[in-house]
């Protein structure tokens, strides 16, 4: 159980929500959705664009804790958050230094590494190492060294923003082009198959919990934009379908790498568990989607705690932080 808010103290929230990344639409739902969760809760909540008067908007709204729910990388790069600390007021969610390491999943992949968390084989490949050297050769020789299937996606970049899984060679080159539209740097990485699981992080300065993981089963095969986001295009499974002892490393796998990466408040780590029991990780998501068809909303519900109590808790540990 995530221990409960205290609704007495009615403290004042700013959220920040939209910004210019691809992610924009999910951020404004995200951001609707925290702020009737928290109004419920008995909190003073008011919404703002992360823009040009972002600083004077701080100081005029006089928030307690302003808690980002930006996705892309106007949110979840580092470069805001370094802004936020600045302006002294506590801020939801990772610092802007632990936020620019799990960011980059090229460097989050080496850093749950070398910690001893498996993550799959794989080959970064910036845009201009790509153009500047026979591009044929190069890719005949990722597909060599990395069996096929292999997923390419941005080094930088949410919501399935340009991810591929490539089966033959062929289609290689096509899927290189379409994760450089969002990112000048991708990543290959060696397909898993097995089953796809979100677990939702909650650190309310104690340690880290792990909440029941959510099983993700697309119907249509992939788990895409529209299949994150858009009702009915997937089955979730909360708790997940799995052994309890498969979970259970599961569950440890994630709070491993949301210490590793230096993360706080609440994370999400995506994993993929194969047909031998064994965790992958994948990456780790420094602002959790929280739209109505998130990942970490369901996860808070199936572990028997409302979405206006957890939000709340996390305000507070945020304000407990002060942003350190």
């Amino acid at each position: 159980m995530i221990p409960k808010g205290n609704s007495s103290k009615k403290l004042k929230v700013q959220i920040l929500a939209g910004g210019i990344s691809h992610e924009r639409d999910i951020s404004l739902k995200s951001g609707r959705r925290v702020a009737d969760a928290l109004t419920d809760f008995g909190a003073n909540v008011v919404i703002r664009e992360p823009d040009s008067q972002l600083l004077s908007n701080i100081s005029k709204d006089a928030p307690d804790v302003i808690w980002p729910c930006l996705h892309g990388a106007s949110g979840e790069d580092g470069a805001l958050r370094d802004i936020l600390a600045l302006s002294g007021v506590p801020f939801v969610g990772a610092t802007a230094d632990a936020a620019r390491l799990a960011w980059d999943k090229s460097i989050a992949k080496i850093l749950v590494s070398k910690e001893g968390i498996q993550t799959p084989a794989s080959v970064t490949l910036p845009k201009e190492t790509f153009r500047e050297l026979d591009a044929d050769a190069v890719l005949k020789a990722i597909s060599s060294s990395i069996a096929l299937p292999v997923v390419v996606k941005p080094a930088k970049s949410g919501s399935a923003h340009g991810v591929s899984i490539v089966r033959e060679a062929a289609e290689l080159s096509r899927a290189m082009i379409d994760a450089y539209v969002y990112c000048d740097v991708a990543i290959i990485e060696k397909f898993v198959e097995g089953t796809e699981l979100a677990i939702s992080i909650i650190d309310l300065g104690a340690g880290p919990t792990a909440l029941p993981a959510v099983e993700i089963e697309p119907l249509k095969g992939n788990f895409g934009y529209d299949e994150r986001y858009i009702a009915g295009e997937t089955n979730y499974y909360v708790p997940a379908r799995l052994d309890s002892a498969v979970l259970e490393r599961a569950a440890k796998m994630a709070i491993k790498a949301h210490e590793v990466l230096g993360l706080r408040h609440l994370s999400r780590v995506d994993l993929i568990v194969d047909e031998n029991g064994t965790c992958w990780f994948l990456e780790a998501n420094v602002q959790p989607g929280l739209t109505d068809t998130s990942l970490m909303p369901q996860s808070i519900l199936a572990s028997g705690n409302s979405l206006a109590s957890a939000y709340y808790s996390i305000v507070e540990a945020a304000q407990r932080t002060k942003g350190l």
